[in-house]
């Protein structure tokens, strides 16, 4: 009897325990679907419904004559919803035209492989099965021809879109302009004018589908984006091509770690050119842009400074450019320490201006201890006041601040001065040290360097930015007339006579850094070469500096090695430039020529053709190869097919560089003057690894 009670009662308890749990069941089951149904049915919309961010397209970035630097373009990715009635009952008789349209369209990958991969989506009843992705806007426009493709939604189709930024002069001037896509941080110009370019963006109602991809609702935005506003530069496209090119022909010469180069207008502080090259690490005779180096490095500038020590000599009345100095065989010593000049020997008894201009450390030490070892600060303040230790303010992010220590300072030594004299013991970007040349050529005007000169917004001007002086007098007008002399003096007789020509002035000091270092308990050299000045010396136009870090071959001083780069680029200007020329440009009658000209840049050919009087008409392409048909000249348009080896011989060796690297191809020149043979005869495939070796003559 006992039992039977006990079950009992454990019946009574399972039945009353299933009872509350049934009446749990429908007082949630109400609360969820009285009570709170507005709750949820909000939080399932949430969840399914989502507004998504719709990027606005990116402003433009244009040249000085409005070439297109950088822009964004629209890249797609389509999808299949195999869920779609319409699709399901089409897919069967019209997969396989379809997967032949898309082998058209992308014949890397084989039709056979598309309608694998299609058919596996259907089978899956797939939501967003993959059809392709990186599309461009002509190969959208050919899918959408395709069958199952034509109806877009209605047949199940899905496109997703997103903008790349891409540069149609691909790396030419890359650090400069920046990049957007650098893993994740705003870089160059696309940083520092970041709040013109981006636009506003806009909002899309989108539905989550299966596999986490997002469907639009509608088929036109909620709010819709508002483009970004275009940037025009100061860059001149041609002149920085000359530029790039000339440096890295001079960092292969040289092998060479890396180097810069950068053109500025002397009144406007415009800049026409900047490049900035490093040697690639798993290939040395490729160099490329990885850092905006002429703002963003921290160099000694060596016997470039020697510029600021002998100007604030003149300025502060301490010593005048005749006041002889004794070099004393050529070395002086300092703290235990021995100065060499370059020359064995030294140069005897020197005036301060020959000092300069043949670039005694020995001569320019000994004035400036002379004026101001007794007053070390006012030769720190007397740099300042030429803006050497401030930044330029020049816009882009990446400048660097210089570095320049005080009299007192924990780094500050007896060997200090004398070093600070010939340009060690101070660390600056070569874009401040440009804009201290750039004053002294523009008669002590200092103004700021400058990359950008507008913001337009659909076409129309919106925002000017003009010219900045940043100091309308770094010293006074008699210092810079006894200056500027000495800085013909180092081109016509000094450190830099290679770099003299008969046709127009270049002013301006060579400069050269020997570092020691150790390895392995071994004592180690390295060097660093540079060149800056500006030119034509009577009317000055441009400034320009040019420095290459850790030559190795073929010599390493200035104007050896730096000094070229300065030149091609100041040739380069000059040609171009009528105003320059001061009648020594002879024009010849077309009958007189018979020229051989090899393919070259079009606006280089018509450049020479305006400038000797030569009647053709250049077609609109950038490649141009002249022939002479009978006693005229015939233009013709050269294009070059990106998979066959071109044929450049007979070219110079920037053209052929220029044409070659850009289609991806490793160059190793040998020689000088014209292409005469190439290692990969013309015609043969090539790849983007392909490596090409170039005899000139």
């Amino acid at each position: 009897m006992q039992n039977e009670r006990d079950i009992a009662l454990r019946l009574r308890i399972v039945y009353l325990t299933a009872v509350l749990f049934g009446i749990a069941i429908v007082v949630r089951a109400f609360m969820i679907g009285v009570v709170q149904r507005e709750q949820w049915l909000a939080k399932k919309e949430k969840e399914v419904l989502r507004y998504h961010t719709v990027e606005a397209s990116r402003g433009n970035i244009y040249a000085d004559d409005g070439s297109l630097l950088a822009t964004s373009l629209p890249i797609y990715t389509v999808r299949l919803d195999f869920k779609v009635d319409r699709l399901r009952k089409i897919f069967p008789e019209k997969v396989d035209s379809l997967a032949n349209g898309l082998h058209q369209i992308f014949p890397e990958t084989p039709a056979s492989e598309f309608k694998q991969e299609l058919r596996k989506g259907y089978r899956a009843k797939s939501r967003s099965a993959l059809v392709r992705k990186d599309i461009n806007f002509k190969q959208l426009s050919e899918m959408r021809k395709l069958p199952i493709l034509k109806g877009r939604a209605k047949n199940g189709m899905i496109l997703e879109s997103q903008e790349r930024r891409v540069m149609p002069f691909r790396s030419l001037a890359y650090k400069t302009l920046g990049n957007i896509y650098d893993q994740g941080k705003l870089t160059g110009l696309e940083a520092y004018y970041n709040v013109y370019l981006k636009g506003k963006n806009g909002k899309r109602l989108k539905q989550k589908m299966s596999g986490g991809v997002w469907k639009e609702v509608n088929s036109e935005n909620e709010i819709e984006p508002k483009e970004g506003s275009d940037i025009v530069t100061t860059i001149d496209v041609q002149l920085q091509d000359v530029a790039e090119s000339a440096l890295r022909k001079q960092l292969l010469i040289n092998k060479a770690e890396q180097g810069c180069v950068v053109l500025m207008e002397v009144k406007t502080g415009h800049i026409k050119a900047i490049s900035n090259l490093t040697r690639s690490k798993s290939d040395s005779s490729r160099y490329t842009e990885e850092s905006n180096l002429a703002v963003a490095a921290k160099w000694d500038p060596g016997s470039t400074f020697k510029l600021a020590s002998v100007l604030a000599l003149i300025e502060d009345g301490l010593a005048d450019t005749n006041e002889i100095f004794d070099t004393q065989g050529g070395v002086i010593r300092y703290c235990n320490h021995s100065i060499y000049d370059s020359k064995e020997g030294g140069y005897g008894r020197i005036s301060l201006a020959d000092a300069f201009i043949q670039s005694s450390n020995v001569g320019i030490i000994k004035a400036v201890m002379k004026g101001y070892q007794r007053q070390q600060k006012k030769f720190i303040e007397r740099m300042r006041a030429f803006h050497l230790g401030i930044p330029s303010g020049i816009d882009l992010t990446e400048e660097k601040q210089p570095t320049i220590f005080y009299p007192g300072h924990e780094k500050w030594s007896c060997l200090s001065m004398p070093s600070l004299a010939m340009g060690y013991e101070i660390l600056l970007p070569p874009i401040q040290m440009l804009a201290f040349y750039n004053a002294v050529a523009n008669d002590g005007v200092m103004v700021k360097p400058q990359l950008v000169s507008e913001i337009r917004h659909n076409g129309k001007t919106v925002k000017r930015f003009d010219p900045v002086a940043v100091d309308s007098s770094i010293c006074s007008k008699a210092s810079i007339r006894k200056i500027k002399p000495l800085m013909k003096g180092v081109v016509e007789r000094g450190t830099a006579k290679n770099l003299r020509n008969p046709y127009y002035q270049i002013a301006g000091k060579t400069g050269t850094v020997k570092k020691k270092f150790m390895v392995d308990k071994v004592e180690k050299k390295s060097y660093r070469a540079s060149f800056a000045g500006f030119f034509p010396y009577d009317n000055p136009k441009y400034s320009c500096i040019v420095v290459i870090e850790n030559p190795s071959q073929a010599g390493f001083y200035g104007n050896i090695v730096a000094g070229p780069v300065f030149k091609e680029v100041a040739d380069k200007v000059y040609a171009r430039s009528r105003e320059m020329h001061q009648g020594y440009v002879k024009v010849l009658a077309a009958s007189e020529i018979k020229p051989e000209i090899n393919p070259g840049f079009t606006e280089d050919l018509r450049v020479i053709a305006s400038n000797t009087g030569l009647k053709v008409s250049m077609p609109e392409t950038r490649w141009t190869r002249i022939r002479q048909s009978g006693e005229t000249l015939v233009a013709k348009p050269e294009s070059f097919n990106n998979k066959l080896m071109p044929d450049v011989t007979g070219m110079g060796l920037r053209d052929a560089i220029f044409l070659l690297e850009n289609m991806g191809i490793s160059v190793k020149p040998s020689g000088k003057g014209k292409v005469r043979k190439q290692s990969i005869p013309a015609g043969s495939r090539v790849g983007r690894n392909s490596h090409v070796i170039i005899e000139l003559v």
